[in-house]
């Protein structure tokens, strides 16, 4: 299990590298949603990859620690995730902004010459 997420989050980083550098705005905007997308996918992995373990600990149920899921990597990617949404939107009108001043869609605000 370990070996699918590494590989997916490897797949997915490169990916998201990959569009980064692309020359028009909305690559750039997908090359950043995928490489954040990869790196929630780490710090979530960085909490251990249980199966129907609970994260927090329950009433009744002696406190052994290596029973439970860690909370901290869960809570932290929740909060990257609505921070991504929130700089996503954020691009995605700056983005249009420009189309609109520039009449182009390219990062540095002029098609090359051919």
């Amino acid at each position: 299990m370990e070996v699918v997420i590494a590989i997916a989050i490897g797949v997915l980083f490169g990916s998201g590298v990959w569009l980064l550098l692309r020359p028009r705005t909305y690559q750039v905007t997908i090359g950043l949603l995928l490489a954040s997308y990869a790196v929630n996918l780490f710090i979530f992995t960085m909490g251990r990859l249980w199966v129907d373990k609970p994260p927090l600990t329950l009433n009744g149920v002696p406190t052994d620690l290596s029973q439970y899921a860690d909370p901290l990597p869960q809570a932290l990617v929740l909060t990257a995730i609505v921070i991504g949404f929130a700089t996503t939107a954020l691009f995605l009108v700056v983005l249009l902004g420009s189309r609109g001043v520039n009449g182009t869609d390219h990062v540095d605000g002029k098609e090359p010459k051919r």
